[in-house]
């Protein structure tokens, strides 16, 4: 009768340890940053070029990439902890065969973002741009890998 109690005791405690709570979370970790994609083909006309990327006082700096590469991207991570707030994001682009550099300035509004879920960690807060040749950084919505649509 006694390992009767006690096993029901234990089936009882375990319950509470099932880890559903009303929701379940992903184990998909993500940091906080800005990041900047392109499209090296956009970059072709020029030679390529040399993309950095600054925010807070942090930069990242890479290569347009060849052409044929479907995607470019920088980024610059920030303090976990840095919540919703605007940063200025400086995009610099020199153009590979000579010229002049030409710096961009854009306000990041920093959203956050949960890819565990909602109530679930890690919180990021992030910002996304897209580096264009002519426009400087625009909004990352609606890039596509495919060109320009008409």
């Amino acid at each position: 009768m006694g390992r009767v109690v006690l096993s029901l005791l234990v089936v009882a405690s375990l319950g509470g340890c099932s880890g559903q709570q009303g929701h379940m979370c992903t184990l998909i970790g993500m940091d906080s940053g800005v990041s900047v994609v392109w499209r090296p083909a956009d970059f072709k006309g020029s030679g390529g070029a040399i993309i950095r990327v600054c925010v807070d006082g942090s930069c990242d700096e890479r290569a347009s990439g060849d052409p044929s590469d479907p995607i470019g991207m920088a980024s610059v991570r920030l303090p976990q902890d840095i919540e919703a707030k605007k940063l200025p994001v400086e995009l610099t682009v020199t153009p590979a065969e000579g010229g002049s550099p030409v710096t961009y300035t854009e306000q990041a509004q920093l959203t956050e973002e949960r890819p565990n879920g909602p109530n679930c960690d890690p919180v990021a807060w992030v910002a996304s741009f897209r580096a264009d040749p002519v426009k400087g950084l625009v909004s990352a919505e609606g890039f596509s890998l495919q060109g320009d649509q008409p």
